[in-house]
């Protein structure tokens, strides 16, 4: 069965970009779910959580004539999630974290259609240059780690903050677009399309 588009349950301009330049056709459907972890969960289960959610969310509120994407991403040190900084102080706390380290950005997608939902985590390591203070509120003063996971954006201003990546790139920016396109041709939506 073909789908002629894909619902994208996400408001990220990050996502949408990705998904036409892979040429998927869609169309944005809002969610809202409870982003609280859940006492012991690990961040895999997390994302992959939330991912699920999302489409599931979707998916109720569309008319099931197309299918429809969820994703979820999350950055994380030494095994703790790192949110969306609160305010300058914790985006500073954050990127100080993060100086001089690798850790590990988690991206799971979902795509629930008329048989289920499927699922497929993305796993990426950063490694941060070393970083001082000023940086970081410097950094905080564009605006632009406002609403990121981790408080950076890779595809943005931080790029320069990035001294290696293993993984995938497009999955740090928030669609790892080879999960994404595998999930997507198995239940039947186009690529390589105008959106």
């Amino acid at each position: 069965m073909s789908a002629a588009f894909v619902y994208l349950a996400s408001n990220s301009p990050r996502r949408r970009e990705l998904l036409m330049q892979i040429g998927v056709p869609f169309r944005v459907v809002g969610v809202d779910i409870d982003e609280a972890a859940l006492p012991q969960e690990t961040p895999d289960a997390y994302v992959l959580r939330l991912a699920a959610a999302k489409a599931g969310a979707g998916w109720r509120q569309t008319a099931g004539d197309a299918p429809v994407l969820g994703a979820d991403t999350a950055v994380v040190l030494d095994g703790r999630i790192l949110g969306k900084p609160a305010d300058e102080a914790d985006c500073v706390r954050m990127l100080a974290a993060l100086s001089d380290r690798t850790h590990h950005v988690l991206t799971a997608v979902a795509v629930h259609a008329a048989g289920g939902t499927a699922a497929r985590l993305c796993r990426s390591e950063v490694d941060f240059r070393a970083l001082d203070a000023a940086q970081c509120r410097q950094y905080w003063h564009t605006a632009e780690p406002c609403d990121k996971a981790g408080g950076y954006a890779i595809q943005g201003l931080a790029a320069v903050f990035v001294r290696g990546l293993r993984g995938s790139y497009s999955g740090v920016v928030g669609l790892p677009l080879f999960e994404t396109a595998e999930l997507l041709m198995a239940a039947g939506v186009p690529g390589w399309r105008r959106a």
